[in-house]
């Protein structure tokens, strides 16, 4: 019995060997690395017709997130890969960017990468035109100092672009780099039987040649009847939105600009929104001074106005560390004033 034993033991270790064997390639051309970002400010927001509070937040210049991407090299120039990433609040440790958020909702797909044909993604996808957004204003992803971000996803007066930043049940195609040219296009199923009218699609492109950048992007958010993405406004059918921009680097200063519309067809009365918004960056010391401006006009069902600006400092302690503080005014034609101020810390790793 015991020779017996010994005996599968012994098969069993040469079997493992031989697994190891082969297995040890194909794990020499696969890598997961861990990433992210910590983003904590102190200071002080009022919203346009609100009063004002004092804060210890998260994501004073950027959300903070932490992810996991890997990719196996699969042969003939092409790649599996996959990205997990979860935001979370900093000030209470939370998941989330909110109560409620999923927890990989800034980004959960997996794909298939060529150097020749482009990449497949499905999953939840980070939308192309938030990315046109982001990249070209100076205060970037900021959802507590960039007027275009407050223009663009929250909108005259709590209603921006839908759909929200990152689609869920998604596929997108992005081209291979043609010379500083890439596009992409994705789709967004609605998941319900019978619903197959509750879609959403883009279309991208972004060219960076030298110092000058430009970008187009397009998105159109379709609903049936009741909106999933829009929860308590009755009547909301569709939205189409649109983003022209570029930008233009001096090295003294970068220029930024953008130009968007967005047209929500309603029930009883469509509302259109043109706006746009000019910024730039400025080097001083080892730090850039970034100032941006945003205006938007509605017409149709609505007759608003907002007007953003906002001016702040980025300073360098590190390549992974900076420190900042940065003021916004804020104004909707039918509130009051508000304005944001407030310095943090930030820290990618």
């Amino acid at each position: 019995m015991k020779r017996s034993m010994a005996k599968g033991m012994g098969g069993a270790l040469v079997l493992g060997a031989c697994m190891g064997a082969v297995s040890a390639p194909a794990l020499a051309q696969s890598n997961v690395t861990l990433y992210g970002q910590v983003d904590a400010w102190v200071g002080a927001a009022k919203n346009p017709g609100g009063d004002r509070a004092w804060t210890q937040g998260g994501g004073g210049m950027s959300t903070s997130y932490w992810g996991m991407k890997g990719n196996e090299d699969l042969g003939g120039g092409l790649k599996a890969v996959f990205v997990l990433e979860d935001f979370f609040r900093p000030q209470n440790g939370q998941y989330g960017r909110f109560q409620g958020d999923s927890m990989f909702s800034r980004n959960a797909y997996v794909g298939l990468q060529s150097d020749t044909a482009g990449t497949v993604t499905i999953g939840r996808l980070t939308t192309s035109y938030f990315v046109s957004t982001i990249l070209f204003n100076p205060f970037v992803d900021s959802y507590t100092f960039s007027p275009m971000v407050f223009h663009t996803f929250i909108g005259q007066a709590g209603q921006g672009v839908v759909g929200d930043s990152g689609w869920s049940n998604a596929v997108m195609y992005t081209t291979p780099n043609f010379k500083g040219l890439t596009g992409a296009v994705s789709y967004a199923f609605g998941n319900k039987a019978g619903e197959t009218g509750q879609n959403k699609w883009s279309a991208s492109a972004l060219y960076f040649n030298g110092p000058f950048a430009a970008t187009v992007a397009y998105q159109q958010v379709k609903f049936d009847s009741v909106p999933d993405d829009m929860a308590g406004i009755t009547g909301f059918r569709s939205q189409q939105a649109l983003q022209l921009g570029a930008t233009y680097d001096l090295q003294v200063v970068k220029f930024f600009g953008q130009y968007q519309y967005i047209r929500n067809n309603i029930t009883g009365g469509g509302v259109s929104e043109n706006g746009g918004q000019l910024g730039v960056s400025v080097p001083l010391g080892n730090g850039k001074v970034l100032a941006s401006y945003a205006y938007t006009k509605s017409s149709g069902a609505s007759n608003v106005n907002r007007k953003t600006w906002a001016l702040g400092y980025d300073y360098n302690l590190s390549k992974r560390t900076d420190i900042y503080a940065a003021y916004m005014n804020d104004k909707v034609s039918t509130m009051s004033g508000g304005d944001t101020f407030g310095g943090g810390v930030r820290m990618k790793f």
